[in-house]
């Protein structure tokens, strides 16, 4: 039997149809299509499962180790109330201990000031005594010789370096108080400086204040006065005269 050239081209063909479509035919897979966004949505689910898992695995391990977010909180809030209870109380606390301060101050000047006015009460004691004395002594010297004496000098330093306040009462004794005296009173203040002694005799010849220094009464007088040393130097001892005339009709002497 001989094949034609159809034949052989038939049987071919037939080959190329069982490899294709029959039993040793390779398999193919039968794909739904879907769309993108429903992909990207159940991308999205995906994620956000792990995430929450992810969330939920990390809080239990933090609560097995024995820390908790919502404990913590609620003790940083108890910590918190405590810290606002604790500055009250530091600013009631130092309200107080202003007021007492306060309170302590107005009595150390209450005493300060009642110390102040002791003190000068005892001054004025002391010079009231020492005015009685005097009227005493002035009383019992009636009779004795005229004359003019200097009482009660006192020189004290004044507050500032080199300066000094004096005081002293001119005194008419004896005799018949009819006579006045007219003249100045004048200080001789003896001087130590650099190991040298020195004087200062007050008021100068050209002092403008030279009037200051002159006095005038029949009976007594108080003068009081002040005068300024070299700084640094020390006063050894004060004289006051009067003198009337230019002649010295009292003297005393005060050593410091």
């Amino acid at each position: 039997m001989r094949w034609t050239y159809a034949d052989s081209r038939l049987a071919i063909t037939l080959r190329r149809l069982r490899s294709r479509f029959g039993i040793s035919a390779p398999r193919v897979a039968v794909r739904t299509h879907i769309p993108w966004y429903w992909r990207a949505l159940a991308t999205i689910a995906v994620l956000s499962i792990s995430i929450a898992l992810a969330g939920w695995i990390y809080d239990a391990g933090r609560k097995i180790a024995g820390f908790d977010v919502r404990e913590t909180a609620q003790e940083m809030a108890i910590l918190r109330d405590r810290v606002a209870e604790l500055e009250q109380e530091n600013i009631q606390i130092r309200a107080l201990a202003n007021a007492g301060e306060s309170t302590a101050q107005i009595e150390r000047t209450a005493q300060q000031q009642l110390a102040i006015q002791v003190k000068a009460l005892e001054q004025e004691n002391g010079r009231l005594k020492e005015d009685l004395a005097f009227f005493e002594n002035l009383a019992s010297a009636e009779g004795k010789e005229a004359g003019f004496t200097i009482n009660q000098l006192r020189v004290e330093p004044n507050g500032d370096p080199g300066k000094y306040r004096y005081r002293l009462l001119a005194v008419a004794q004896g005799g018949k108080k009819d006579r006045e005296f007219r003249g100045s009173v004048q200080l001789v203040i003896f001087l130590q400086q650099g190991g040298k002694g020195a004087k200062m005799v007050l008021p100068t010849q050209n002092d403008p204040a030279r009037q200051k220094f002159n006095i005038n009464f029949k009976y007594f007088q108080r003068v009081e006065g002040a005068f300024q040393v070299p700084v640094g130097a020390q006063v050894v001892s004060v004289e006051a005269r009067l003198v009337q005339d230019g002649i010295t009709r009292a003297s005393q002497t005060l050593t410091l």
